[in-house]
């Protein structure tokens, strides 16, 4: 944190002193104001990122100030000023909380010092948060919000198990990393994780995909080939659009979940596979089982376990954090000096219900840094669909509804990128308290 940008504040009631310690802090180059009272403080809302305060004032004393701030999220930090006599007291606040403590009278070169050592362990401390937040989930997913926190804890729980899991998601919402996650965090993480998906493979090869086939057992078949389920013996095969395999190989591929044996097409021998089955699909398998072209067992046996990937229009408050990624990824491969998204941008990502996914933001993301001309991807860098979206509705009514907290989310998120983060303004324009707004900010792990 540079002084340009730190933001302190001053108790004092001995104007003399007052007016030092702004005339010093202020030449170092920091943003300053004072009170004269705690009262006076307390009626503020003066963002600050560090409070000065006299142990002894008039009316409330610098040490209830230390309580205060303890119950307030990101509170600022708190330098005590004692006389010799209060030492015991201000050793007292150092233990309850408070950073640092200087005696008068006071020594403004050890003063400069105290405050920049504050400053800067305040700042680490907000990085390293900003890091953890940032941090992916398992499997490489990435996102804080609600949605996303309860699907992580699944597949935490799901993961040791071995039985088949079904992943259900519209197409770009992530599912093959949700499996990969799976994969990684169960017993078989060392071993194979093989993906395939079930529409990309034309339905007289399928058989021979799957389970494998001798030489000779077809034309074209020169040489004996391993079918991707002993490919993945021991480890994970994910079935991704499982919704579009035929149902004659559904047929087999119960067999298999059953008896946990294969037998390659052209072969008299069955072979015993140890394999976890994952299944991903953003159709309606149900619907499919009731029109008679999934097969019912087959859909139970898969269900064992099942998960709901959430879309992105249901995790909102993601939409920054995923943004951020996918940029810091283009920046690892790219000299270009693009670092960051404008809050406008950010803003017009906010009106947007992105019918893709994540996907889809990722594509939007990729086309704006190869437009930029900045240092920031600006609002005409987005894709045209995107910039067209300033009228659109936020909930789309014609089909899904969202509740009322992931409504509320979006509208806050939209306020503080109004706001350029400034958390004083966007609680001013919410019409709430700084306090209310950051204990939003801290349930939702910003």
């Amino acid at each position: 944190m540079t002084a340009a940008k730190a933001m302190i504040g001053v108790i004092e009631d001995d104007p003399a002193l007052q007016e030092l310690l702004v005339e010093e802090l202020e030449a170092e180059g920091y943003k300053v104001t004072a009170w004269g009272s705690i009262e006076a403080f307390k009626k503020s809302v003066t963002p600050l990122d560090l409070v000065i305060s006299d142990i002894r004032l008039p009316g409330l004393s610098g040490l209830s100030l230390l309580e205060s701030l303890k119950n307030e999220e990101n509170s600022p930090a708190l330098l005590l000023i004692t006389a010799f006599g209060t030492v015991d007291q201000a050793v007292d606040a150092l233990k309850q909380g408070a950073d640092d403590f200087l005696t008068k009278p006071l020594d403004v070169e050890h003063l400069l010092l105290s405050v920049k050592r504050i400053l800067e362990h305040r700042s680490l401390q907000r990085e390293l948060k900003r890091y953890r937040q940032q941090q992916k989930g398992p499997g490489g997913l990435v996102g804080q919000s609600p949605s996303m926190r309860k699907l992580y804890d699944q597949i935490e729980r799901i993961a040791p198990a071995d039985g088949s899991v079904l992943i259900t998601g519209e197409s770009g919402t992530g599912k093959e990393l949700v499996a990969k996650a799976l994969h990684q965090l169960s017993d078989r993480a060392e071993q194979s994780f093989q993906a395939v998906n079930c529409a990309g493979i034309p339905a007289e090869l399928m058989e021979s995909e799957f389970f494998g086939h001798t030489a000779g057992a077809f034309t074209g078949a020169q040489k004996k080939r391993q079918g991707l389920l002993k490919q993945a013996d021991g480890g994970t095969l994910l079935l991704d659009e499982i919704g579009e395999m035929p149902m004659a190989l559904q047929a087999k591929l119960l067999r298999v979940l059953q008896e946990g044996t294969i037998r390659a097409v052209g072969s008299d021998e069955e072979e015993t596979v140890n394999v976890r089955i994952l299944a991903a699909t953003h159709q309606n398998l149900e619907q499919q089982v009731e029109d008679g072209r999934f097969r019912q067992d087959l859909f139970y046996r898969l269900e064992t376990f099942s998960l709901r990937v959430p879309p992105l229009r249901e995790r909102g408050e993601d939409i920054e954090r995923l943004a951020n990624f996918f940029l810091q990824q283009l920046q690892k491969n790219s000299d270009k000096p693009v670092r960051s998204i404008s809050p406008a941008a950010l803003e017009q990502l906010y009106c947007y219900r992105f019918p893709g996914n994540v996907r889809e933001l990722q594509n939007a993301i990729e086309r704006a840094f190869t437009f930029s001309r900045d240092d920031k991807i600006a609002v005409e860098d987005l894709p045209q669909r995107i910039l067209d979206s300033e009228h659109e509705p936020d909930v789309d009514y014609g089909t899904e509804w969202p509740t009322l907290d992931e409504y509320q989310n979006q509208y806050i998120r939209k306020v503080l990128t109004h706001a350029e983060g400034n958390k004083s303004k966007a609680a001013e324009i919410l019409g709430v308290t700084r306090r209310t707004l950051y204990r939003w900010l801290e349930q939702h792990g910003e």
